[in-house]
């Protein structure tokens, strides 16, 4: 999917054309995107990697699992430096909001008892966090911290980029599970179905960007 502020100064990132629109469709975005997470992890089956192990570092802390999710952004970040990962608009509100909105969605949200009901508030989960993940990539205002990690590490050191995503996330996950993570059938059905819904729902989304209006060319990136 294309990006247009990938490896682009912050800087001149204000400089893309219809940058109002942008900011509106990438709040709309992470705020889908943090509630259909915590819609999957109030269903009570399981969750994505990484919300695995956010759950399993919350659980021993105290802390919610929205700051740990915006704290684990932030400590990703950082391997950004050495990949000479460039931080676009986009990837700091990622950073920052969509752990909040995840908190809020689990204040407002209880979880629910009994199979079927869960089934149904998972699959209504993956929906909205994927046509929201759709929605922000859309925005083309650069890669969420975990996907610019997974293309920084492509253009640094010229490796597939589905090996290593696979590579990240099961590390991810099973260092989550180690520590007590919540691994179960939204976890499978998060990794099956968010990719296909993703694909299908940018091709109605997506912003794009006039020859000339963006600093570079557009490359290659992903939501988180």
């Amino acid at each position: 999917m294309p990006s247009a502020l990938q490896n682009v100064p912050l800087r001149e990132q204000l400089r893309i054309d219809r940058l109002p629109l942008r900011l509106l469709t990438l709040f709309l975005g992470l705020t889908g995107f943090g509630a259909g997470i915590g819609l999957i992890l109030r269903a009570g089956l399981g969750a994505a990697p990484w919300d695995v192990l956010s759950v399993a570092i919350a659980g021993r802390t105290g802390l919610s699992i929205g700051t740990i999710t915006i704290l684990t952004s932030f400590v990703v970040l950082l391997a950004w430096i050495p990949l000479r990962q460039q931080l676009g608009i986009g990837t700091l509100a990622n950073a920052l909001w969509v752990g909040v909105s995840m908190d809020l969605t689990l204040h407002l949200v209880p979880p629910v008892e009994g199979l079927l009901p869960g089934i149904a508030l998972l699959v209504a989960g993956l929906a909205l966090n994927a046509v929201a993940d759709a929605v922000y990539i859309g925005a083309q205002l650069g890669p969420g911290p975990r996907d610019g990690l997974m293309t920084g590490i492509h253009h640094r050191w010229g490796l597939p980029v589905g090996p290593v995503r696979a590579v990240i996330e099961v590390g991810v996950l099973a260092i989550g599970w180690m520590l007590g993570g919540p691994v179960g059938l939204g976890t499978v059905v998060y990794a099956l179905g968010i990719g296909p819904i993703v694909h299908l729902v940018l091709l109605w989304v997506t912003i794009p960007v006039r020859r000339g209006a963006a600093p570079v060319p557009a490359t290659a990136a992903l939501a988180d």
